[in-house]
């Protein structure tokens, strides 16, 4: 068969057979009359041979090694192709992903495309300092896809970079908010972290209602933070999750804090000092977490917190009823105070409506 026939019946071009030939690897057996190669059934059998090996992405050489040499075991060779096939699938997906970011950030001409380049590699550089200028780039204009934000976010160990990156995302909306909320589902426990700690300073509703779903989250780490953010927004469905902080000493001091800050609404603080008085009232809590639910009464305001001290006061353990007296004392030389400045307030409002201080009265001095 002529080489033009087998180009056609194989589908490998004329040339490249010339190009095996010229290599050794697949030599026509013989010539015709006009010296035109002739490629015999077993020539054609060795084509096929070569082009299944090539498309497994063996180079030429290799193809000829392994078709050359009996003793030749594929397995090593069947490996290194195998890892990489997996680096040029990884370097493709790497490709493809800045394609994507590039082409979200809408660009208007190739400066544009150029700015983008350089915001991506400035935020995968190994230097902090570049990390964090990239970061903080995007709120002044720069065109920084917030996938890309989000990722370095996600991955981001330098705290000073964290924290710029978590800024950049609450001022640039809530458009990075789903790949946040994957990260919390992330194998990862510091990618779970980061994620819920740059949610938390998004200040969206829909943020929110991520934190909401965070509450239940198997994460001790996850659930702390979407409850001290969700507390600070004044989300009463915190209040079992900043409880259980406040027992089970896991950031305790933040979590009572916070506890303060949505008790400044009086029907709330009512149920914020029951939730704790009936916490204190189990009987499997360690001295040390009875001691922590005590103080953390004391930013409680209202009745309820103040019988919940009253009896808490007479409790057996004495450092627990030491603490509810201290409390206690300080509360009511707080009232005091408040009592005297409310009366201070009363004189200064008839000085005001008298003749004032600095003028002569109305009537005879007596």
């Amino acid at each position: 068969m002529l080489i033009g026939d087998v180009a056609r019946r194989s589908g490998v071009s004329a040339r490249m057979l010339r190009h095996y030939d010229s290599l050794g690897l697949v030599r026509p057996t013989g010539r015709s009359g006009a010296g035109y190669r002739e490629y015999s059934d077993e020539d054609i059998r060795l084509i096929f041979q070569v082009e299944s090996l090539r498309s497994l992405g063996l180079s030429l050489r290799d193809v000829r090694r392994a078709l050359d040499d009996p003793g030749f075991a594929p397995s090593d060779l069947v490996d290194d192709l195998i890892q990489r096939t997996r680096q040029r699938i990884a370097d493709e997906l790497d490709l493809l992903t800045r394609l994507r970011r590039i082409g979200a950030a809408e660009p208007a001409g190739w400066e544009d495309v150029l700015q983008v380049v350089a915001l991506l590699q400035a935020l995968g550089s190994p230097s902090a300092g570049r990390r964090q200028r990239a970061a903080l780039s995007s709120v002044d204009g720069a065109q920084v896809p917030v996938e890309a934000l989000v990722e370095a976010a996600l991955n981001e160990s330098d705290p000073n970079v964290a924290g710029a990156l978590r800024w950049a995302l609450a001022q640039s909306g809530d458009g990075g908010l789903a790949l946040l909320a994957d990260g919390l589902r992330s194998p990862q426990a510091d990618v779970r972290e980061r994620a819920v700690r740059t949610i938390a300073e998004i200040p969206h509703d829909a943020a929110t209602d991520v934190l909401r779903e965070a509450l239940a989250s198997p994460d001790v780490v996850v659930r702390g933070y979407a409850a001290l953010a969700l507390g600070a927004r004044r989300v009463a469905e915190a209040v079992p999750t900043l409880i259980d902080m406040v027992v089970e000493e896991t950031k305790d001091a933040e979590a009572a804090d916070v506890l303060g800050v949505l008790a400044t609404d009086p029907a709330e603080a009512d149920r914020i000092a029951t939730s704790l008085a009936d916490c204190l009232a189990r009987g499997t809590l360690t001295p040390s977490a009875r001691r922590r639910l005590t103080e953390a009464l004391a930013d409680i305001p209202g009745s309820t917190a103040a019988r919940a001290l009253v009896g808490l006061s007479q409790d057996d353990d004495r450092a627990v009823a030491l603490t509810a007296t201290s409390i206690l004392t300080l509360r009511e030389g707080a009232g005091k105070l408040r009592e005297a400045a409310g009366k201070l307030r009363d004189g200064t409002g008839r000085r005001r409506h008298g003749a004032g201080p600095g003028t002569m009265p109305d009537g005879p001095l007596a």
